[in-house]
This record gives C-alpha cells, sequence and structure tokens, in this order.
C-alpha cells in the first residue's frame, strides 16, 4: 500500500532527528561560519563524558589558565584550530610552549583529545606556526583569552593571527615546575633570586637582637638600626612620580569588563583600576624613566599579561 505524501515527510523527519541524536561527544564542533562576530555563536558547552575512566565536565569558565601537554592531531588542516575537553566550543586560547616560550592565538572548535593525558589537541596548522614536533607531546601553558574581532575573523577563514611576545623564561621556569616539580632546573630558577632578600631580612632582624644581650651596646645598636626607616630610599621615590607624570609613562596592563577582575590584576602587579567607558582598565605607573616603566612592563608580563605596554601618562 503506498503511503500519501503529508504522511511520508513527517515520518523521514523523524528519522533525521533520530539519527542526529545518535552523535557522541567527541563530534561537538564549532561552526564554521565565516560573517562578523556572529559567527562565534553559538557557543556549544555539552554534557559531561568519561575518557580512560576521568569524567569531564564542560563549563564556560572566563579565568581558565593550565598548564599540561599539547599533543598534534589531524584534524583543522592549515587552520589554527585545537580541541580541548572541557572549554566552550568555539573559544579562544593562547598556547604558549614551554620549551621555547614562543606564543600563539588558537581557535578551539573540537572536544579532544579522545585519549591519553594531553590538555589540549593542535591541528597540523597550529602546530607549525607554534614550532613543535607533530611527533610526540609538548609541555604548554593554555590560557583562555578574548582576542579583538580582527583576530578572530583571521582564525575562522583558516589564517593565523599574529604571534605574541615570547614568554620570560623566569616565568617558563615557573610554569614548568608547576606542571612537574621534581624538575631540578625548573625548581632552582625561581628560588635563586628570592634567596638574598630572604637572608638580608634575617641578618637585619639579628644585628640588633645580638648586641642587646650586652649592656654596653643597646644605645649603639638603636643609632644604628634608626636610620634605617628614615633613609629607605624606596618609599620617596614614589611619591615624586605624580609630579612627572605629564613627562613620564605608564604600563597599560589590560582593559577588563569586570570591576572585580580588575582590581585583582591590579593587586597582582601593584597597580591602578581606572574605569574606561564600559571598561576598567588596570595601569602602574606613572614612571619619570624610562627604565622604571620597562621593568615594570616585564613585570606585568611575568605576572601573565601578554598584552603590557608601556603609554604616555596622561
Amino acid at each position: 500500500m503506498r503511503l500519501p505524501v503529508d504522511r511520508i515527510l513527517p515520518i523521514s523527519a523523524f528519522i533525521l532527528l533520530a539519527a542526529c541524536g545518535g552523535a557522541t561527544h567527541a563530534e561537538v564542533a564549532a561552526p564554521r561560519v565565516t560573517a562578523g562576530p556572529a559567527a562565534d555563536y553559538p557557543i556549544v558547552i555539552g554534557v559531561p563524558f568519561t575518557i580512560d575512566g576521568v569524567t569531564y565536565t564542560p563549563a564556560d569558565k572566563l579565568n581558565v589558565d593550565q598548564v599540561g601537554y599539547a599533543y598534534s592531531g589531524s584534524e583543522g588542516g592549515t587552520a589554527i584550530s585545537g580541541a580541548h575537553r572541557t572549554l566552550p566550543v568555539p573559544s579562544y586560547v593562547e598556547v604558549t610552549s614551554l620549551d621555547t616560550g614562543k606564543t600563539i592565538l588558537v581557535r578551539l572548535e573540537r572536544r579532544g583529545p579522545m585519549t591519553g593525558d594531553g590538555l589540549i589537541e593542535l591541528s597540523p596548522g597550529a602546530t607549525a606556526q607554534l614550532g613543535v614536533s607533530p611527533a610526540g607531546k609538548t609541555p604548554v601553558r593554555v590560557r583562555r583569552v578574548n582576542p579583538p574581532e580582527i583576530e578572530r575573523a583571521a582564525l575562522r577563514r583558516g589564517e593565523r593571527a599574529p604571534d605574541r611576545m615570547d614568554t620570560p623564561k623566569s616565568l617558563v621556569a615557573v610554569l614548568l615546575r608547576k606542571l612537574n616539580p621534581g624538575l631540578p632546573g625548573a625548581a632552582v630558577a625561581p628560588s635563586t633570586p628570592s634567596a638574598p632578600p630572604a637572608s638580608l631580612a634575617a641578618l637585619s632582624t639579628r644585628k640588633p637582637l645580638a648586641p642587646a644581650t650586652k649592656p654596653a651596646r643597646p644605645a649603639v645598636a638603636q643609632a644604628v638600626a634608626a636610620p634605617k626607616p628614615a633613609a629607605a630610599p624606596r618609599p620617596a621615590a614614589v611619591n615624586p612620580a605624580p609630579a612627572t607624570a605629564r613627562g613620564g609613562s605608564i604600563v597599560q596592563v589590560g582593559a577588563f569588563s569586570s570591576k572585580a577582575n580588575a582590581e585583582a590584576s591590579a593587586a597582582k602587579v601593584g597597580g591602578s583600576v581606572s574605569p574606561s567607558g564600559r571598561l576598567w582598565r588596570v595601569r602602574m605607573g606613572p614612571y619619570a624613566a624610562q627604565n622604571e616603566a620597562a621593568a615594570a612592563m616585564a613585570k606585568a608580563k611575568g605576572a601573565g599579561y601578554s598584552d603590557a605596554r608601556i603609554q604616555r601618562a596622561d
């Protein structure tokens, strides 16, 4: 018996929906639309899934900063894309090689890696731009970012975004130690600069205490110790800076849509927060000397703010 056309169409639609319902979590991918900012929407989160006995729960978290290993996959071709297990699809991350410090911008378009202990899977194009071997695994830092639309559009077209500034070796050593605390080289690097201040602080506290056991020296100890707070140059150097602000420089650490995030970043680098339209800017300075501004910028970059820039003070 032949069915009427008006009954065949609903049955066909039901079959198509049933087929779509059988997709696995590994098949979650970003829509390949190339027209404007709307091409990054809708964002796909997905439901929890399990790999090698470990359950992963995707979530739309903004302040994601992780260290782990990157593998080179076969998907994506020459496009600068990647796969992550929990970050939204699509989203954007800066990937830093902890072997070289080189950092690139990557668009996450898939779920993965689906085996092993990898943190991220890179397309062949992303592997080539990062300059790592397609074989084996590479220690990396993955940090979620919100790049400008011109860079988003380039990645959606399959092109490269400009390379980021290389991560300082001192920060790379800290990240390597975080990834593998057993690395001897990584453990020595951060502790070396911190040892002298600790020993000096210990000496400064011992000198007044040791002579106090003898009656003839307390006055001398006080006389020596008293000038130290008055002669400390650092507090005095901070105050004159605003007077030279017009001809000085500031370090623009970043701009944040959330005041709370801006205040947290300012506390991290010793900067200040000021409103700018709908954003909150974090700045350091002003500085009268260029070398002071350069040192402040290095501090900001060392804290993970790779977009820090030196600007003229307002």
